[in-house]
């Protein structure tokens, strides 16, 4: 009776770990366009992101770099396209590559 009720708690366990969710991803928005504007909510802790960028300008394009990321939309292409990131110490920039001298900004990751 001791083994069975053993078995019993051991395949309780096992579905809870299996139904568990799986640990939320938080999610970062940046926008380019309509006129001539970029913006990104800035992220301070290392981690995984996902990354929403509404592109609203076919003569922009956003494009993120730092560490271990290099993630970008197309300067004719236009609506939300959505990265996978991983955040890593150190320092991000947000550039719209046809207009980097007036279009940017970063953060870091402490």
């Amino acid at each position: 009776m001791r083994k069975r009720t053993v078995a019993i708690r051991l395949a309780m366990t096992v579905a809870a770990a299996v139904a568990a969710p799986a640990l939320a991803v938080t999610k970062i928005t940046g926008t380019v366009g309509p006129g001539f504007t970029i913006s990104m909510k800035k992220p301070t802790k290392a981690g995984k992101y996902t990354l929403v960028v509404s592109d609203k300008s076919s003569i922009h394009d956003f494009h993120l770099k730092g560490p271990g990321v290099n993630v970008k939309t197309g300067v004719a292409a236009t609506g939300s396209k959505t990265f996978k990131i991983t955040l890593k110490k150190g320092k991000y920039t947000f550039v719209c590559d046809p207009h980097a001298s007036v279009m940017k900004g970063s953060f870091t990751i402490k």
